[in-house]
């Protein structure tokens, strides 16, 4: 494979999360080359997940409403038609038929924040060949990050347990500005309180929160004149740092403060510890405040936050009230990505199965069927064939036909919702941060005979 240096230097004015050039070089020469031979006819590509990571029980589907974004508006405008004109690569009829580019076929998904499995496929892509080829990358890119650190949140949403807040405090370590922006959304998704990311509150109306840094303790002359600035400044939901020098020093103070702040009409909501060992600061900050007459100040964690440590905190009884998760969330540090694929399953009206060693493919569009006992849990899943009818409820839904939106997608409230009613469905062991024993996703009887007959006929 050769990298040739691009014949052309000037770099256009993009908006380079919208522009369909952020994508692949191969993307846009298949597609060339699917015109030059003609290939225009009807494909279907699925997105899937090839194997769950060690330290995941599940996943959590997420995205979609980017991805229906990203779908329904992608246009190739005078800036990248410029660029593809003078970068040499492409025929002019290529060129032409990109300038006309609008998605024209059908997206079929299971809803943001469904529970998914390994080989199920999460979202499908029927269009003409090039159409549903060009696509790919976004997609990919959409579905496989959003979905990653939603499964992360999740994680850490079952081991808080009720009555805790979580909230993202990732932005800045996040890989980057959409990856810190999409990450407050996932995190939100999977049942975090909200973000301390400002732009999660008028892209998606997701809660923003936040308090102060170590620096404005730092520059004031004492640690008391710092609080009262803050506290004078943010009145309401009024939570203090209190680690900057002397933690239990500083729950002192806040005791002695408070009476003052009250007469002023500030009511403190909490403090927040950041460093050291974050358990006996927790236990001796909250025998403080109790002695105080603070019992109602509520005690929140930051500084290395991961699922792990809330699941310690939570069983040892640790007075915490909730905690800000960073790198640990926005980089999902334990699994940084998904094994997953976007692949192509029939086209021109023929299954289409890939064989590679270690990454063979189910053929053909297909339909996950859950089964659910009659205490709503769920016990086993079904990849079977479009076409089949088998018990259990159909994960794939229709979202767009004939590149129309079927209807409108749901509020995050609404995923938010969904979320929570699948963490009741899931079995007790895939809740747990251990690995379970894999929960049961099988083959029908229909997909197992295509497989079967599509390689004994070998090479099509």
């Amino acid at each position: 494979m050769s990298a040739a240096a691009s014949p052309c230097t000037a770099a256009p004015m993009l908006d380079i999360l919208r522009t369909p050039l952020l994508t692949d070089l191969y993307e846009l020469t298949m597609y060339d080359a699917y015109l030059e031979a003609g290939m225009v006819g009807p494909a279907s590509f699925e997105f899937f997940v090839r194997k769950l990571p060690p330290c995941r029980n599940f996943l959590l589907a997420c995205g979609l409403a980017q991805v229906v974004e990203f779908v329904l508006g992608a246009r190739f405008g005078e800036a990248e038609l410029a660029w593809l004109e003078g970068c040499g690569r492409f025929s002019p009829r290529t060129i032409a038929r990109l300038a006309r580019f609008r998605f024209t076929g059908d997206v079929d998904a299971v809803p943001e924040g469904t529970v998914v499995f390994a080989h199920e496929p999460i979202l499908r892509v029927t269009a003409p060949l090039p159409e549903a080829q060009l696509l790919e990358t976004r997609l990919v890119n959409l579905l496989h990050f959003q979905t990653l650190i939603a499964s992360k949140a999740a994680r850490m949403v079952l081991a808080a347990g009720e009555g805790k807040m979580l909230l993202d405090f990732g932005l800045r370590r996040a890989h980057g500005a959409e990856a810190g922006v999409l990450a407050a959304r996932a995190s939100y998704i999977a049942g975090f309180a909200g973000s301390a990311t400002v732009p999660a509150e008028p892209l998606f109306g997701i809660p923003v929160y936040g308090t102060m840094a170590h620096s404005f303790v730092q520059a004031h002359e004492d640690e008391i004149q710092a609080f009262l600035h803050f506290a004078r400044a943010r009145p309401q939901s009024l939570v203090l740092l209190i680690d900057t020098y002397d933690t239990e020093r500083a729950a002192q103070r806040v005791v002695e403060l408070a009476p003052k702040l009250a007469a002023e009409g500030i009511p403190l909501r909490g403090v927040r510890i950041d460093s050291g060992d974050l358990a006996e600061h927790a236990r001796k900050v909250r025998r403080i405040l109790d002695e105080g007459g603070l019992r109602e100040v509520r005690i929140f964690a930051s500084g290395g936050i991961d699922e792990q440590l809330i699941a310690r905190h939570v069983a040892e009884g640790v007075p915490i009230d909730g905690w800000g998760v960073g790198t640990s969330l926005t980089t999902s540090n334990d699994w940084a990505s998904l094994d997953c694929a976007y692949k192509l399953v029939d086209y021109a009206g023929k299954p289409r199965r890939k064989r590679s060693e270690g990454k063979a493919t189910l053929p053909a569009r297909k339909q996950v069927f859950r089964r659910f006992d009659r205490s709503g849990r769920m016990v086993a899943d079904t990849i079977a064939l479009e076409s089949e009818r088998l018990a259990g409820e159909p994960l794939l839904v229709p979202v767009i036909r004939g590149g129309e939106l079927v209807s409108p997608l749901p509020s995050l409230a609404r995923i938010r919702e969904r979320v929570q009613a699948q963490y009741r469905s899931l079995p007790e062991p895939l809740k747990g941060l251990e690995p379970a024993h894999d929960y049961p996703v099988d083959i029908s009887q229909g997909l197992s005979r295509l497989v079967q007959s599509l390689d004994q006929a070998g090479d099509p």
